[in-house]
């Protein structure tokens, strides 16, 4: 089911097999997707309406999510659900308050002002994946860093069920973190609609959350009309072992990201050969028992792997190559060796910090950058919600002081009339 890695060929091997995951030719879906967008700019509401009867089998007579139909999605999800959402709405809250940045201003001496102003945006639009599939943990991650920010309106887009409402589940989730419009629109459709407006959907400023590749296409198609969160890859999971970590952790947690879809990559590295012998035999005994099990192995087949290295300084270094979204450092002392970890999406330090816990509950987002992209792309954060402004002040006499020096670039650069709009304001002294 998974393969064991212990030469440097091999690994080298493995993740030329990594870097390719998910790189197929999308030249079809991309033509799709641009007449999608065309389609939705020029006809607004009607093409969503159409699109919606296609795609999702469901004729809409109103794409707008009513106040009844939350109510009535409250009353219908398990009030055991209620509670861990409100949790887990605590915890992320209490995470991500951490990160707000203050505008500043520093004075001269001189009398000069300038400073830094920190704006919340107004408008953003929020995608969650729905239909058969229910996600509330990512309306949570993508919304109440939005709330804490400051935006004015968050618009939630997710696709309906076949009885032409939305997931009670995400309905709930919604409620609970403060969405303030729901509209039931999936899709390359829902992305056009946020990033141009229609009838109904309002024009947002920036669109966050996953999706299909219709969706990450989409988004990359829009920006620039809009500003996006990142291009969502593939899952994936790395873990750097000692020969002390339990196999059945290990198996399992692989396991927990190989059961998302069939491109996800599930990794260990470790110095122990026994122990990588005992997580392949835990693979095998505990995916019988999970629902998943077909997806979960082609996964592990494809791209799951176990490599043999020689020291965990050599697996830190194998990883700082991945650069992978989700990483756990199952040894002694992982806060040892957190300092040498250079890129990746979400660090998990010790056995009992399983990366579900930080999928749900623990605060962290699990909104994360993935193949590789770590190495330059941040988890979803606040600052995703807010822009800046610098803002400058100079008395006359703080002008007159540099003006020369600002002339002088002028000049050099060919600018004459910025150096005049400065040269202006003294030509009568």
């Amino acid at each position: 089911m998974i393969k064991i890695y212990s030469s440097l060929d091999e690994i080298k091997s493995f993740f030329e097999i990594l870097k390719k995951r998910g790189g197929e030719d999308n030249h079809e879906a991309l033509k799709s997707v641009e007449a999608i967008l065309a389609n939705v700019k020029e006809k607004g509401d009607e093409a969503l309406l159409k699109y919606t009867k296609d795609f999702d089998g469901v004729e809409l007579q109103n794409l707008k999510v009513t106040e009844e139909e939350v109510e009535e999605a409250m009353n219908l999800v398990a009030p055991e659900l209620i509670s861990v959402i409100n949790k887990a709405i605590s915890n992320i809250r209490k995470y991500h308050e951490k990160q707000v940045r203050n505008s500043w201003m520093m004075t001269e001496e001189n009398g000069i002002v300038m400073g830094q102003k920190v704006m919340a945006l107004e408008k953003v639009g929020v995608y969650v994946p729905g239909g058969s599939a229910a996600y509330p943990s990512s309306v949570l991650m993508n919304v109440i860093p939005a709330k804490i920010a400051g935006v004015s309106k968050i618009c939630m887009v997710t696709p309906p069920q076949k009885n032409g409402k939305v997931n009670p589940d995400i309905l709930a989730a919604a409620k609970l973190a403060g969405v303030d419009e729901i509209y039931k629109i999936g899709g390359a459709q829902a992305v056009a609609a946020l990033s141009f407006g229609t009838e109904t959907v309002p024009k947002v400023d920036k669109i966050v959350g996953p999706g299909n590749i219709y969706v990450a296409l989409a988004k990359k198609l829009c920006y620039g009309t809009v500003d996006i969160d990142m291009i969502a890859g593939p899952s994936e999971i790395l873990v750097i072992s000692d020969e002390k970590s339990d196999p059945s952790f290990l198996a399992a947690d692989l396991m927990s990201q190989a059961e998302h879809d069939r491109l996800a990559s599930s990794v260990l590295i470790t110095t122990s050969a026994e122990l990588a012998a005992k997580v392949k035999e835990q693979l095998a005994i505990q995916v019988e028992k999970l629902e998943r099990k077909d997806i979960i192995v082609d996964s592990l087949q494809r791209y799951g792997g176990i490599l043999l290295v020689s020291s965990i300084d050599e697996a830190i270094e194998l990883s700082n190559e991945i650069a992978p979204e989700h990483l756990e450092l199952m040894v002694e002392k992982p806060f040892d060796i957190l300092g040498k970890i250079k890129h990746a999406g979400s660090i998990f330090l010790g056995s009992y910090c399983p990366e579900p816990l930080g999928d749900y509950m623990a605060g962290p987002n699990h909104v994360l950058p993935t193949t590789g992209t770590a190495r330059f792309y941040s988890p979803l954060s606040v600052d995703d919600y807010v822009k800046k402004s610098s803002f400058l002040y100079y008395p006359k006499a703080a002008l007159a002081e540099v003006k020369d020096d600002v002339i002088t670039f002028t000049k050099h650069e060919g600018l004459t009339a910025h150096g005049n709009s400065v040269k202006v304001r003294f030509d009568n002294e």
